[in-house]
């Protein structure tokens, strides 16, 4: 197609904008209230998401060493724990520094452990953590088998719980935001339909007179394209000044945000925008060549 062609359409496409004006506004309308909830739903998803995966990297394993052990053994045990696939990272941590990071968690009542120090009955520790969480089980099970430890603890139990609804939520987010994207798609493709269904004597003039279908086509394709980013950069707006607001009203409260942190307002701004630019542009264009087809048999 000439470049002089392609100019005439897309001049074409930004006219019958204008021409239209209720109709423009009311599938603008059409999509911009639809991608405000989709994406609404998508941040909340995201953060959901992000919210699990914190929780997630806090299971750890802690695998107690016999008092027998010595230095050597220590050494032997970490290099064997490392070996272990599963494995991300171990930490050693001598009794006398479990004792004092024990004080320091029970706060005002640490008073209540002096004295502690001579006769310290906390063994010395592996904290460990797993490449995935979903495999602190596998992983603490391998530690079990070594010799000199003598104990294993990862909250066995809750921790399985605990993965099971962090995987239920996401997969819960996932279906909603798919099944919410098909109901844009169809709400949107109507709205259009109805936009080009008040102009098909037009369509049929046209077809009437000799325009090839593709020479129909493009107007409408570029008034589509046009109409989908448009309602998709209203809602980005509303929902960066929303967002960027909760967040700082969130870690301007103590309590709230040690409860629970929100993803940053970038790159989340970016991968939103994106998301909802992509698919207002895609049921804009699919909207208007799907309505415009059913005219183009004359």
């Amino acid at each position: 197609m000439k470049i002089r062609t392609l100019g005439r359409h897309a001049r074409e496409g930004v006219k019958n904008l204008v021409r239209n004006g209720w109709m423009t506004f009311a599938s603008i309308s059409a999509v911009t209230i639809t991608l405000l909830i989709l994406g609404v739903f998508l941040v909340l998803a995201m953060n959901v998401n992000f919210f699990a995966q914190n929780v997630e990297k806090q299971v750890e394993i802690r695998a107690f060493i016999d008092t027998l052990a010595t230095k050597e053994n220590i050494t032997s045990l970490e290099q064997k724990i490392k070996a272990i696939p599963k494995v991300a990272s171990v930490q050693f941590i001598p009794k006398d520094e479990g004792l004092k990071q024990f004080k320091e968690s029970m706060g005002d009542k640490a008073y209540l452990f002096e004295g502690l120090e001579k006769g310290n009955p906390l063994p010395d520790t592996f904290v460990i953590r797993t490449k995935q969480p979903q495999d602190t089980a596998q992983a603490a099970d391998e530690v079990k088998k070594l010799e000199l430890i003598s104990s294993v603890t990862y909250g066995e139990g809750t921790v399985e719980k605990l993965f099971a609804a962090t995987g239920a939520v996401r997969n819960v987010g996932i279906g909603f935001i798919i099944g919410l994207g098909f109901t844009a798609m169809f709400l949107i493709a109507n709205t259009i339909k109805l936009t080009i269904v008040a102009r098909r004597r037009e369509i049929e003039i046209m077809k009437l007179v000799g325009a090839t279908n593709w020479f129909i086509r493009w107007p409408f394709f570029v008034e589509g394209l046009l109409m989908g980013i448009v309602g998709a950069l209203i809602p980005i707006v509303l929902l960066i000044v929303s967002y960027h607001y909760v967040v700082k009203a969130i870690n301007e409260s103590m309590i709230a945000s040690q409860l629970f942190q929100l993803l940053p307002l970038f790159p989340l701004v970016y991968q939103v925008s994106l998301a909802l630019l992509a698919i207002g542009a895609f049921i804009g264009i699919w909207g208007s060549l799907v309505s415009v087809r059913r005219f183009l048999r004359v």
